[in-house]
């Protein structure tokens, strides 16, 4: 089965994406990547938010988008940065890289909208050298179980089929810590200057790493 494309939605969100960054994202990500080192790959880069917020100390960094406009305007704003970033066609549950391979990986705002989250997040643990690091920002469901109740529904009738697969029910800091990575990095916050429903929903934050 060929997977599924959100071409629609990579037309319409990098623009309608851009007031996030000025309402507090833009913020976040510097402080997420700005402990990042070495060779680093982002999964679903999109068109490219984070590359900014990369330090120097980031030797090499590889990125992974399976939306060719997203993978087009990514290489762009690398280029407009001056950055070397390697842009690759490519599925989060399907990594075509070697095992034990990076120091860090990154996921903003992207383990929401894998398509299957529990192989993704196996993958990331694949590629992962012993020790490295998952450094991720991810809405999340909420702890109250009434109120996921409500935002699986809003995912199954409208959200996932309008913001490229999204989900906001996702229990993703389980799912991390399901497939072995030890999680005291990770910790849960809201983000009351963002959009609904990012506003209202508990993001997870931090890093999570594979044991050595």
């Amino acid at each position: 089965m060929g997977r599924r494309s959100h071409r629609l939605f990579a037309r319409w969100y990098p623009k309608a994406a851009a007031s996030l960054e000025d309402r507090g994202l833009g913020e976040q990500r510097a402080r997420l990547l700005g402990g990042t080192s070495g060779r680093v790959l982002e999964i679903g880069c999109g068109h490219g938010a984070n590359f900014a917020h990369y330090p120097e100390a980031v030797t090499e960094l590889v990125a992974v988008e399976p939306e060719e406009r997203m993978r087009d305007l990514a290489r762009e704003r690398a280029d407009a940065l001056g950055r070397e970033v390697t842009v690759v066609d490519g599925q989060a549950e399907h990594l075509a890289l070697e095992n034990d391979s990076f120091d860090a990986v990154v996921a903003t705002l992207v383990l929401c909208s894998v398509e299957d989250q529990d192989k993704a997040i196996a993958e990331i643990l694949r590629v992962l050298k012993p020790g490295g690091e998952l450094v991720c920002l991810e809405h999340v469901g909420s702890a109250n179980r009434a109120i996921r109740a409500g935002e699986t529904a809003f995912d199954a009738v409208l959200w996932s089929h309008v913001f490229g697969g999204c989900h906001t029910a996702r229990e993703t800091g389980a799912a991390i810590d399901r497939a072995g990575f030890e999680t005291d990095g990770l910790e849960t916050r809201k983000f009351p200057t963002l959009p609904y429903p990012l506003k209202v929903s508990p993001h997870l934050v931090g890093t999570a790493r594979k044991p050595k």
